[in-house]
C-alpha cells in the first residue's frame, strides 16, 4: 500500500518461489522481491502459516523473529461441505466413472519437482501389482507427463467432488514433498480417515504429528518402507492411527486462526499509533 503511515501486516505461506528459484518465472520472482523488500523496510508484521515457514523467513528474508508470528491453517471448510454434501449416489457415480475397481495410493499436487514425485513412483513400482498409484494436481514441469508405466494414473486437476471421493477411497495419501509453507493434504486426508505418508521436513511433521509416518523424501527405499508399513497394518493398528489422526486434527481451527490473527493485527496499530 501507498500510505506509509499504515501499519502493515503480510501473511507469508511459504518460500518456496525462493528456495527453488529456477523453477520459478522470473518476472513473478522480481515481483515478490518488490514486496518482501516493502515488507522489510515498513517493519511489517508477519504471519508465517508453520514455524518451517518463519525460520525460511528469518534465514532468507532476514526479517526478525519478534516480528513474525506463526498461526498455522486449519482444513479447508470446502472439504468439509463437499464431504457432507455428496449424496451415496453421486458418491457411487464418481467412483464408477473413475473405474477405482483396485487399491491405489493417492498423490495430491500440482505436478512440479518440489513434489518429488519421481522418488515417490520409483518407491511405487514394485507395489504396482497389487496397488494403483493415483496423482490428482495440474499438469506442471516435472517428469510425470511422459511416464507410461501400467497402473499409474495422471488425473490432472480434478473437482472437489471427485477428490472428496478420491480421498475416501483411497488406501493412503502419499505427500512426500521436499518441502511445503503448511502442507493441507495431511489435514485433507486425516479429515477423511486416510493414513499418511508425509516427508520428515519442513512443516509436514509440524502438521501430521504422530499421525503420518513420516519418511526421508531423499530416500526411494525409505518411501517404500513408509507405504508398506501402512499397507500392511493390522486392523487394530489401523483403528490406533485413526485415533492420532482424529486428534491431530482437532488441534487445527479456523477460529483459532481468526482470534490470533487479530491479536496480530491490534499489536501492529498499537505499535503504528501509541
Amino acid at each position: 500500500p501507498p500510505d506509509k503511515h499504515l501499519p502493515l501486516v503480510s501473511t507469508i505461506h511459504d518460500l518456496a518461489i525462493l528456495k527453488f528459484a529456477e523453477t520459478a518465472h522470473p518476472t513473478v520472482l522480481a515481483h515478490h522481491k518488490q514486496a518482501w523488500d516493502v515488507l522489510q523496510k515498513k517493519r511489517a508484521h508477519i504471519i508465517a502459516v508453520s514455524h518451517s515457514t518463519k525460520k525460511d523467513i528469518i534465514e532468507l528474508l532476514q526479517i526478525p523473529a519478534s516480528r513474525i508470528t506463526v498461526i498455522h491453517e486449519a482444513i479447508p471448510r470446502e472439504t468439509i461441505q463437499t464431504a457432507e454434501s455428496l449424496s451415496e449416489t453421486e458418491y457411487e457415480d464418481i467412483k464408477k466413472q473413475l473405474e477405482l475397481d483396485r487399491p491405489f495410493i493417492l498423490a495430491v499436487g500440482t505436478r512440479e519437482p518440489r513434489k518429488n514425485l519421481k522418488k515417490l513412483i520409483s518407491a511405487w513400482k514394485p507395489l504396482s501389482k497389487d496397488v494403483d498409484l493415483i496423482i490428482a494436481g495440474e499438469k506442471g514441469w516435472d517428469v510425470t507427463e511422459s511416464l507410461n508405466i501400467p497402473q499409474l494414473r495422471l488425473l490432472g486437476k480434478v473437482s472437489n467432488e471427485v477428490l472428496s471421493v478420491l480421498y475416501a477411497e483411497a488406501e493412503l495419501l502419499a505427500y512426500p514433498s521436499l518441502d511445503e509453507g503448511f502442507g493441507l493434504p495431511i489435514l485433507e486426508a486425516f479429515y477423511h480417515g486416510t493414513p499418511v505418508v508425509t516427508s520428515n521436513r519442513s512443516s509436514m511433521p509440524e502438521v501430521a504429528g504422530n499421525a503420518a509416518e513420516l519418511v526421508n523424501p531423499d530416500s526411494v527405499t525409505t518411501i517404500r518402507k513408509g507405504l508398506t508399513t501402512i499397507l500392511q497394518e493390522s486392523e487394530t493398528e489401523q483403528k490406533k492411527r485413526l485415533q492420532r489422526m482424529i486428534i491431530r486434527l482437532q488441534a487445527f481451527s479456523w477460529r483459532k486462526v481468526a482470534l490470533e490473527t487479530r491479536k496480530v493485527y491490534e499489536t501492529a496499530i498499537r505499535e503504528q499509533y501509541d
